[in-house]
Order: structure tokens, then C-alpha cells, then sequence
């Protein structure tokens, strides 16, 4: 316990701060080590450095690669989760060609407007 005094309101609340931080510290770890280790365009010598700082500075070390990194990897999460998309559509026999006839049938029965329609074959299609 942080203070004195037992277990105190206050203790409480400070000691469940801390357990957060710790799991925010370590799910944000797993996070930025997985994006690490999966890039192929990262030496081993620049991955070895980043493995270093997350230990030695934690959680400076990951919010600096978080701030340097983020946005790349976003980009990786949305490629990998599009590859994963694809060849689940690969697997399960997905057509574009299917889908717009679900989307004509859709339309002559008015189950969807001609706005609608357009929008998902643009999405299709695109």
C-alpha cells in the first residue's frame, strides 16, 4: 500500500491505478512487440534496440515506438486484416459476381433503394 493507514478508500483506488497502468504497460508490450516482430522491414539490430528500450525504459520505450510507429502500424493492421479477408473469401468460394446478383435480386424486390444498391457495388466492385 502507497499510504499509510490500512486499507483506506484511498488505498484502494491507488492500488487499482497501479494494477491498470500495469496491464495498459503490458497489453500495450504485447501489442508493439507483435508489430515489431512481425515487420520485415526492421533489421534484427533495430529490433534487438527496440526490445532493449521497451525493457530498460518500459514505458517510455513503448510509447516512443507507439509515437514514432503508429501510423505504420495501423497501416500493417489493416493489410493483415485484409489478406486475412481475402483468403477467407478464397476459402469459403466468395464472388463478386455472386454478390451484385444478391444485390439485383435485393433491388427488383425493393428491398433496398437504387442509392443503396450503387453504393454496395461500388464497394464490391472497388
Amino acid at each position: 500500500m502507497l499510504f499509510e493507514g490500512g486499507f483506506t478508500f484511498t488505498n484502494f483506488i491507488t492500488d487499482a491505478f497501479a494494477i491498470f497502468m500495469f496491464v495498459l504497460w503490458f497489453w500495450l508490450l504485447i501489442v508493439v512487440s507483435g508489430d515489431l516482430f512481425r515487420r520485415h522491414d526492421v533489421s534484427g539490430l533495430a529490433k534487438v534496440l527496440w526490445v532493449i528500450a521497451f525493457i530498460l525504459f518500459s514505458y517510455i520505450g513503448v510509447f516512443a515506438y507507439v509515437l514514432t510507429q503508429g501510423r505504420g502500424m495501423a497501416e500493417r493492421n489493416q493489410a493483415r486484416a485484409k489478406e486475412a479477408r481475402d483468403e477467407l473469401r478464397q476459402i469459403v468460394g466468395f464472388s463478386a459476381a455472386d454478390e451484385i446478383a444478391k444485390l439485383d435480386r435485393l433491388k427488383s424486390a425493393g428491398s433496398i433503394s437504387a442509392q443503396e444498391y450503387s453504393q454496395l457495388r461500388a464497394k464490391l466492385v472497388g
